[in-house]
């Protein structure tokens, strides 16, 4: 080693860039959802470790950053496997709910209670790029405060999947709900974005929706999504459409408006319907006595009825979900 080598070795060792200095003294904290992930656990474990070691190396992290698991009520190994983590890796947590209570309420349960000066939720499935990781970070360093994962593209889905979800997105855009597009739940949160999530405590969660409404400053980190490492999706069409339905009502009330619109073209189709039928019947002649006069506006008023009282329902089931402000989540356990 040259003496002017040397030189710049020692000095840089003493003089840190600012960029090491800042991020050796912000923690993260990588938060996980985990239900029936056993057969992934262990792989996702020890990349997330890689990951966060890697990064306290660059100094863009402190080196007591933490990943937390949060277990949501997982029928198989899933705790078993994050205890066994918690034991054999410093800086590796769990959080045990004590029953299934879904994604959005295992997610929030995670953010919540971890300590961290940015918080970054992934799923355990590692289809969501880890590498990314890094990316957000840089980019928290440069005054983000919430920074969104978004998938470059949809290859990896089927075009059902692909064709669904983008036009669930186009859908809640066009009805003025504030949402990032083929973005999921993969993103970074500053400390002030977490104290700002705090206040909402609605039980109706969509966290795709809630997190756009914070404000602070934002960005965007594109990646390729993968396949599902291991095991099995734990989203399937019905709890798919179950999401969707949610953050739809949850944030628009487009849906009880489009009840007046189809009101009032319902009324006038009937209006229609019933001339068509007094003409039938007082000039032509032809029609059977009190046949279109009974069964036509019966069974076509009452199917919108129905449809009708089943969309005000939803909302009423709301209102009712939420004025009895029951926990979101029960904490079993942590280690």
């Amino acid at each position: 080693m040259s003496l002017r080598t040397a030189v710049q070795t020692l000095f840089e060792s003493t003089h840190p860039s600012a960029l090491d200095t800042a991020g050796q003294g912000k923690k993260l904290a990588i938060v996980v959802p985990c239900y029936n992930e056993q057969e992934v656990l262990p792989t996702t474990i020890r990349r997330l470790i890689e990951v966060r070691d890697k990064l306290a190396l660059e100094g863009l992290i402190r080196a007591d950053s933490s990943i937390t698991f949060v277990d949501d009520g997982s029928r198989d190994q899933t705790w078993r496997l994050i205890e066994d983590g918690a034991r054999a890796h410093a800086g590796v947590h769990g959080i045990k709910l004590s029953r299934n209570r879904g994604h959005q309420n295992a997610l929030i349960a995670g953010l919540l209670h971890v300590d961290g000066d940015m918080v970054i939720s992934v799923d355990a499935d590692l289809q969501d790029d880890l590498g990314a990781i890094r990316q957000m970070v840089l980019k928290y360093h440069d005054g983000c405060d919430i920074v969104y994962g978004v998938r470059s593209h949809r290859a990896s889905d089927t075009f059902f999947k692909r064709f669904t979800a983008e036009s669930f997105y186009r859908l809640l855009d066009l009805l003025g709900v504030d949402v990032v597009f083929n973005h999921a739940d993969y993103r970074l949160m500053s400390r002030a974005a977490i104290e700002a999530l705090k206040a909402y405590r609605e039980v109706n969660l969509y966290l795709r929706g809630i997190i756009p409404q914070l404000g602070f400053r934002t960005d965007v980190v594109t990646y390729e999504r993968a396949e599902r490492f291991a095991g099995e999706s734990k989203y399937p069409l019905t709890k798919m459409l179950a999401l969707a339905w949610n953050g739809l009502t949850s944030f628009s009330p487009s849906p009880l408006r489009w009840i007046t619109g189809i009101g009032i073209v319902v009324s006038l189709f009937s209006f229609g319907i019933g001339g068509w039928a007094l003409t039938a019947t007082l000039v032509f002649h032809t029609a059977i006595p009190g046949w279109a006069s009974t069964v036509i506006p019966m069974y076509f008023l009452g199917g919108i009825q129905l449809l009708s009282l089943g969309i005000i329902g939803e909302y009423v089931s709301k209102i009712y979900l939420e004025t009895k402000a029951r926990p979101r989540f029960i904490i079993e356990k942590t280690v």
